[in-house]
C-alpha cells in the first residue's frame, strides 16, 4: 500500500478528482460526528482538511436536490427509442 504522503503528492501533482459519491459519503459521515477528520481521511483515503470543506459544503448544496428543472434531459430522444421497443 502506498503511504499516505505518497498518495498525496500524486494525487495534487495530478489534480486528482474525486468522485461525488465519495464526495457525499465523507460529508454525510462528517456531519455525524463520529469521528475526527482525521479518521475519516484515513477511512476515505482523502486529506484530512477535505473532510470539512465537503462537509461545509453539504448543507450549502443540498437545497438544489430539491428545485424545479435541475433533472438532466435524457441524451437521447422518444423517437430513437421507439424503433429499439
Amino acid at each position: 500500500m502506498t503511504s499516505y504522503i505518497g498518495r498525496l503528492n500524486a494525487d495534487t501533482a495530478l489534480g486528482k478528482q474525486h468522485a461525488p459519491g465519495l464526495k457525499a459519503k465523507v460529508a454525510l459521515a462528517a456531519l455525524k460526528s463520529e469521528e475526527t477528520a482525521a479518521e475519516l481521511a484515513s477511512r476515505f483515503e482523502v486529506h484530512p482538511p477535505i473532510t470539512h470543506q465537503w462537509k461545509r459544503a453539504l448543507p450549502e448544496g443540498a437545497s438544489g436536490m430539491f428545485e424545479r428543472g435541475t433533472r438532466k434531459k435524457p441524451a437521447i430522444g422518444g423517437a430513437q427509442v421507439r424503433p429499439l421497443l
